[in-house]
């Protein structure tokens, strides 16, 4: 019987291809997992990062224990006084409700002795210095041409342009050099900061030199700031503010009343942030019952962060 002939199995030369796609896969894989990690958002991986760093070097927190039943109490000692405190136990826990001691009395009464001492201090200054002025303009101060106001944040000293200016003008008058240089003198003695501040009335003036009532009451103001300077208050103490006709005191109608506007007026300050805080707390006081502030939201709007999903290796 003949043999059956064995039949050659047919080689595969594409066997390679498999290999490739293998290889083309990995690859891949690899590039869309590097572009991944490269899209990541910078702030939300800073937020991530920053959560994890608190997370990890946060102090310990115990639990607080729960109370179970009713806690035991220590028998009273018989003539005890309430107010005396009893000793503390080893492990014992205060109650939740009781109350906590924030700081040191000490410190806290040793820093309310200091602010009423230095508040004792300006007030004492501001007291001097307005006696001292007011002896020095005591004819100025009856012939109602300076007017002198004080409180315990600043001290105004209002002087009528009228003996400070010729009209429509912020050159000095030569009779007003001297009184301006007997305040200079006495406001020199102390280092308060000092405010110079210039107002017209509603007469419209337009020059060259004073296009409007701004330019013309802030050189006003300008003109006393730098005679101060030169009489030897330093300027740093100083600044010039000009309210041109905006800020009247009385009816620009009559005389009367524009001669009572157009004043320059000396703002003394027992401290440098006091009038602006002190105005603020009556532009609180004035306002509405039912007004409110708004409400500012402050929380950052983080949006969740999603990593990038790694493949699985085939």
């Amino acid at each position: 019987m003949a043999r059956k002939k064995k039949h050659e199995e047919h080689e595969n030369h594409e066997r390679w291809l498999v290999s490739y796609a293998d290889f083309i896969t990995l690859l891949f894989a690899f590039f869309v997992v590097m572009y991944s990690v490269s899209a990541i958002n910078e702030g939300k991986y800073r937020v991530l990062s920053d959560s994890m760093v608190a997370a990890f070097r946060s102090q310990n927190k115990s639990i607080v224990p729960v109370q179970m039943g009713s806690p035991m109490r220590t028998p009273l000692v018989p003539n005890m006084d309430q107010d005396q405190a009893a000793p503390a136990r080893p492990g014992f826990i205060p109650p939740l409700n009781a109350p906590v001691q924030v700081g040191s009395p000490v410190t806290r009464g040793s820093m309310s002795m200091a602010q009423a001492k230095l508040d004792a201090s300006r007030a004492s200054t501001m007291t001097k210095m307005a006696k001292e002025l007011e002896q020095a303009l005591a004819q100025l101060i009856e012939k109602e041409l300076v007017n002198v106001r004080r409180n315990k944040f600043w001290m105004e000293v209002e002087i009528k342009t009228s003996i400070l200016f010729p009209s429509g003008s912020a050159q000095i008058a030569p009779t007003a050099i001297a009184t301006l240089e007997k305040i200079a003198v006495i406001l020199g003695s102390y280092p308060n900061p000092i405010h110079v501040e210039g107002f017209t009335d509603n007469k419209a003036i337009r020059t060259s030199a004073y296009p409007s009532n701004w330019e013309l009451s802030t050189a006003r103001a300008a003109s006393v700031v730098r005679l101060f300077a030169s009489s030897g208050i330093k300027p740093e103490r100083m600044a010039a503010i000009g309210y041109g006709e905006h800020q009247a005191i009385a009816d620009n109608a009559t005389p009367e009343g524009r001669n009572a506007n157009r004043r320059v007026v000396l703002v003394i300050l027992a401290d440098p942030s006091a009038r602006r805080v002190h105005e603020q707390e009556d532009r609180k006081d004035e306002s509405a019952p039912g007004d409110t502030a708004p409400v500012i939201d402050i929380t950052p709007n983080i949006s969740p962060i999603t990593l990038p999903a790694v493949p699985p290796r085939p």
